[in-house]
């Protein structure tokens, strides 16, 4: 089994949101049907990124590090062109 983190992009204010989840496919369509409270009113939301790990630990200790400050500047270097930085 793989634990993933992602980062997913609404199109309705172009925020990011950083989480982790067992199943990559199923976590995404629950933040579009709205099923997840700190997205619903985000819908609906791209998937801009993710990265699978052999462990939950792994997973969730990368979910807390993007969403530090040093995290989002990582996501926003390596997001680079997908953002839109195209400078």
């Amino acid at each position: 089994m793989f634990y993933y983190t992602y980062v997913l992009q609404s199109n309705k204010d172009d925020k990011l949101y950083v989480g982790w989840t067992s199943d990559i496919r199923k976590r995404v369509a629950e933040h579009n049907l709205g099923l997840v409270q700190s997205t619903k009113s985000r819908r609906p939301l791209k998937l801009l990124f993710y990265e699978a790990f052999q462990n939950k630990k792994d997973a969730v200790l990368r979910e807390k590090f993007l969403k530090t400050g040093w995290g989002r500047r990582h996501l926003k270097i390596a997001l680079k062109y997908t953002l839109g930085g195209y400078n």
